[in-house]
């Protein structure tokens, strides 16, 4: 990848993290860990590997990505006001009533939305059938899952997951944000999931493991899972940091919903905007 592509999609991660506190100011609250922690691999599948048309959401010969982990929503909005499908000042409606962002995603009030998002578990399957369906059409396009560590508690899960390397989807990307922190605290503990390469590849699927908050190890990975051989399922587990980007955010305690105090909305932009990468524009 060039630097000149590579600086694109940093730009695009800093700009969807901006956008997602400016969100989290309007309503004092929101799962702003995750949107930060989250950011860079939104910015690589938006500005570098999916297929979509800003202005028509719905376009059939789109590339699908389907938020399964809900509460991210803050997140998924922001990508999409980076993508240009949803207009930037459309963020100051995040979680009113009647506003096309509510808190947890919804397929009905959200243009590319793919599905609503949680109960946690549901999205790979709903991705399998998808991805199906697109084989069945032969549609080139991709289905990408995208879903949270605490997600690997769900017995669902693994059965999409064999049912997907059982019928060779290689149409579809499942993405595994590890934040290492659920509702009930740590993750690790709440159901121990390691080891998930060997767990994932002993399902049938190809396998990589990432820094998730490395754009150029995220954006090889997702290169090489677009481009890999074969009818394997693609997986790409994300070891990801929540606050990233925002110091004071990264080192909290987290317990999954950060509290973030009125006054520190702003000192977090400006702790962004201290470190804007090169052609980022605020």
């Amino acid at each position: 990848m060039s630097q000149t592509k590579l600086q694109k999609v940093e730009a695009a991660a800093w700009r969807i993290r901006r956008y997602a506190l400016r969100m989290g100011e309007v309503q004092g609250q929101g799962y702003i860990g995750q949107a930060l922690g989250y950011a860079d691999v939104l910015a690589t599948a938006f500005a570098h590997i999916m297929n979509y048309r800003p202005a028509d959401p719905g376009w059939e010969a789109r590339d699908r990505f389907l938020l399964s982990h809900g509460h991210y929503a803050i997140a998924y909005y922001a990508a999409l006001i980076e993508a240009g499908i949803i207009p930037e000042e459309e963020l100051e409606t995040y979680g009113f009533d009647d506003s096309r962002l509510p808190m947890s995603g919804m397929a009905t009030y959200t243009p590319a939305m793919e599905i609503s998002g949680g109960s946690l578990g549901q999205g790979l399957s709903i991705a399998v059938g998808m991805a199906l369906g697109l084989r069945q059409k032969e549609s080139a396009s991709l289905v990408i899952n995208s879903m949270s560590d605490g997600e690997l508690d769900e017995g669902s899960t693994w059965e999409a997951a064999m049912s997907a390397a059982h019928h060779g989807l290689s149409n579809l990307i499942n993405i595994v944000d590890i934040n290492k922190q659920q509702a009930d605290g740590d993750s690790r503990k709440i159901l121990g999931f390691e080891p998930l390469e060997d767990k994932w590849a002993s399902f049938g699927w190809y396998v990589q493991r990432v820094n998730g908050n490395d754009v150029a190890a995220v954006v090889t990975a997702f290169e090489n899972a677009k481009n890999h051989a074969g009818d394997q399922p693609r997986v790409i587990l994300c070891d990801t940091l929540m606050g990233k980007g925002v110091p004071f955010l990264e080192t909290r305690d987290k317990n999954h919903f950060i509290r973030v105090d009125a006054d520190e909305w702003q000192k977090a932009l400006a702790v962004l905007d201290a470190n804007k990468p090169e052609g980022a524009l605020s």
